[in-house]
């Protein structure tokens, strides 16, 4: 009791932090739900300010402090492999404009990564008057370790060493490098299954639509902004990326002579069309915006598909901008950030899966850089973890 009330009165000193206790996690002395007071644009704190969602896991004063750089949206408190293997306190930041940690009226202008970055270079800074001399890790997961990347670029400092998980290195706004590897992954007989369902899909497209309308009524989807034609012809062009990212079997695929209905579960299983719903477009709007503009992403090859593609353009883009924002995407950031990571990104542990989609476009630092890569050959993205190691 002692212990945590010297930390609740060290919370109520930091300023611009409003904080709760919320439920402690097993093996920690409490836990706290902070909202930070962050400025919209650090350079320019008179542009006002909004309330950034921080949670904290509080173990001991001399723990390891794992500063847990999420990507997106962070609306519970969830202990990470990590600080729970290095026995640390724990610091989750939610990202800036996703979730709760949204002013009321979003500039997507100041949705960058010298502001996100500055927002956890703040955060960090208010914890060291908690945590003052402990060793500090920071750690995310795919776009969050991203974001663990991005920030240790701008503030190399701030951390002892940077864990990122699955976190890709974007170099385009359609990093050819996906297409590489969709060509080259697993078998050859695997990649012609995956190809051959998809251009079932297509050919049996006027069979499947009434289906999939059906299923989204029942989902409650609405597809305004690309037609359901052009949401099923995304997802159906997705299905090869989604397939080896989340890591499915090649045997399950069905084959030529399988029924609509056996098409569209193992369909909806892999490459689910809400997807490309209205309301999963709208609700990733700041994350479609960040890949639009400064961080990239990838597209879908349709060469193999003549004559099947009727909704969409040759080669379309999988960013989807927010509405009144047309893409804009400037390489020069990311460049910049690869020839760091590659040349002097010290001190960083790099972990990726095989057979993970975004695997082609991970970081392989230069030969003698202090930083260490572990591809785990057959994990996918969810199984690229250090539990999965031996």
């Amino acid at each position: 009791l002692h212990a945590q009330s010297d930390l609740e009165r060290m919370l109520f000193d930091l300023e611009g932090v409003v904080f709760r206790q919320i439920e402690t996690p097993e093996g920690f002395e409490s836990a706290w739900e902070l909202k930070i007071k962050q400025p919209l644009d650090h350079q320019n704190p008179d542009k006002g300010s909004f309330y950034q969602r921080v949670f904290l896991s509080h173990r001991n004063m001399d723990a390891p402090v794992v500063l847990v750089t999420e990507g997106y949206q962070r609306p519970a408190n969830r202990i990470y492999e990590l600080t729970r293997l290095a026995g640390g306190n724990q610091i989750q930041v939610e990202h800036r404009f996703f979730g709760a940690s949204v002013p009321d009226s979003v500039d997507y202008s100041l949705l960058n990564a010298g502001q996100f970055t500055a927002d956890l270079h703040r955060i960090n800074e208010l914890m060291k008057e908690i945590y003052p001399e402990n060793l500090r890790l920071s750690t995310g997961i795919s776009k969050g370790g991203m974001t663990t990347l991005f920030y240790k670029y701008f503030y190399p400092d701030d951390v002892d060493v940077a864990i990122p998980y699955v976190a890709p290195v974007i170099l385009d706004f359609k990093d050819p490098r996906i297409y590489d590897f969709l060509d080259t992954v697993g078998t050859d007989e695997c990649r012609e299954k995956i190809v051959d369902f998809q251009r079932q899909m297509l050919e049996r497209k006027d069979d499947l639509l009434p289906l999939v309308k059906w299923y989204s009524k029942g989902a409650d989807l609405a597809f305004d902004r690309l037609g359901l034609e052009g949401a099923f012809e995304y997802a159906v062009l997705e299905y090869s990326f989604s397939f080896w990212q989340w890591g499915h079997d090649c045997e399950a695929i069905p084959g030529r002579g399988a029924s609509d209905d056996e098409l569209l579960a193992h369909f909806l299983e892999i490459s689910n069309v809400d997807f490309f719903s209205d309301a999963i477009i709208d609700g990733y709007a700041s994350f479609y915006y960040q890949m639009g503009t400064e961080m990239g992403y990838y597209g879908y090859e349709t060469d193999a598909f003549p004559g099947l593609i009727d909704a969409l353009e040759k080669e379309p883009s999988a960013v989807f901008m927010p509405e009144g924002h047309e893409p804009a995407f400037d390489p020069a950031l990311t460049v910049k950030l690869y020839n760091w990571l590659r040349e002097s990104g010290e001190r960083i542990l790099y972990i990726n899966g095989g057979w993970d989609t975004w695997s082609a476009t991970r970081m392989i630092p230069s030969p003698g850089v202090d930083a260490l890569v572990i591809d785990l050959s057959q994990a996918d993205h969810r199984k690229a973890r250090i539990a999965q190691m031996t």
